[in-house]
């Protein structure tokens, strides 16, 4: 993955005026997730696991975002999208319904637990899913394919996107308070905001500003 914001670290800015108390408790509980799940069973866990791998794949040279855990958090707190499909039940009960669902077809298929499973098969059952072809009684009235794209997709997006990790990899300073952003038009920056490397010539220039970006 090409780096496009190098030496920019989004919690440089805990103690300047960028981030207040309330930010940082924020960002505080968000770094804390506990790795083991609250909702899942261990089956499930693992299946969900393998799954994150391959809908958001993370570099080997970092710890990865836990997706997972993140997903796991959501049911666990009750924290609801403030909407759903008909044909989805409530989302503790979708992810469950849709792991097994998962686990059988990759049992049919391929005979083997979809943990298991090369990269290639697992992707192959989840363009399965994409497209609506992953049937059977596992799925009882829930479509496959708006499993895959109102839970599947957003939730773990979601929560990678949340994470400080991804922050620095889209060069977003974090929630805008206090300091907020004031030069909102395309292709301005704020004075605090990181500088994108565009080419390998521009790279040691935003490395050296992203270094002093508070």
């Amino acid at each position: 993955m090409t780096d496009r914001y190098p030496a920019y670290d989004v919690l440089a800015k805990r103690w300047t005026e960028s981030w207040n108390e309330v930010t940082r408790k924020v960002i505080d509980r968000r770094l804390a997730v506990a790795r083991e799940p609250r909702f899942f069973a261990a089956s499930e866990w693992r299946t969900l696991g393998a799954l994150c791998d391959r809908i958001l794949p993370q570099p080997k040279d970092r710890p990865p975002v836990p997706l997972p855990a993140y997903v796991d958090q959501k049911i666990a707190d009750g924290r609801l999208d403030g909407y759903r499909y008909a044909e989805i039940p409530p989302q503790g009960e979708a992810w469950r319904r849709g792991l097994a669902a998962l686990e059988a077809a990759s049992q049919e298929a391929h005979g083997s637990s979809f943990h298991a499973l090369s990269g290639e098969q697992q992707d192959g059952l989840l363009q399965r899913m994409q497209h609506g072809d992953l049937t059977g009684e596992a799925w009882g009235d829930m479509p496959s394919k708006l499993f895959f794209e109102h839970r599947v997709i957003p939730d773990i997006t979601h929560a990678y996107y949340a994470h400080p990790t991804a922050w620095n990899e889209i060069g977003f300073g974090g929630p805008a308070s206090p300091r907020g952003y004031v030069r909102m038009g395309l292709d301005r920056r704020d004075p605090w905001e990181p500088v994108e490397a565009t080419s390998g010539k521009e790279e040691p220039r935003a490395r050296r500003k992203n270094s002093h970006v508070i």
